[in-house]
């Protein structure tokens, strides 16, 4: 469950996530930035949105890495509601694009076995996705990500 204890609130995350979303990234990291130092370390769900979005703004990907790390194992402490107040019912609809980004990143550090680990992972989750845009975008990155996957380890 979520602490709240730091003195980020959701409105300035959104805030920050929609600007980098919006054709400012370099401002909208910026803002995130701000939001991650304002957490506490108990603010699990705030701290994985966050992260989740901050690895999207790294040029460096090994910092992207870092960064979706954070983000699954801040997910780990968040409880089903606890992303209810962005638009999230139930928490677990989060986790197949984390262990997709993840997965991703593994995969562009030469690691297919850690991205097939994130892989399964995420294809486990991904009965919680809706038919809907956002579902059907995260079983489709899944599904490219096996497929890349395989093109490796075939390779190899």
């Amino acid at each position: 469950m979520t602490s709240m204890t730091g003195t980020t609130g959701w409105g300035q995350i959104i805030a920050a996530i929609g600007i980098a979303l919006g054709g400012e990234p370099e401002r909208g990291r910026h803002m995130m930035l701000a939001c991650w130092n304002a957490t506490a370390e108990s603010d699990f769900a705030q701290r994985c949105v966050l992260a989740h979005y901050l690895a999207d703004t790294e040029a460096v990907l090994d910092d992207e890495v870092s960064w979706d790390e954070r983000a699954l194992a801040a997910f780990a402490h968040v409880g089903k509601d606890d992303l209810a107040a962005i638009g999230i019912p139930d928490a677990a609809g989060l986790a197949p694009s984390l262990h997709l980004n993840l997965g991703d990143g593994y995969l562009r550090q030469h690691r297919p076995a850690e991205a097939r680990v994130q892989l399964d992972a995420g294809l486990a989750a991904a009965g919680v996705l809706g038919a809907d845009g956002y579902g059907t975008l995260i079983r489709d990155g899944l599904e490219r990500l096996a497929g890349r996957i395989a093109d490796v380890r075939q390779a190899q």
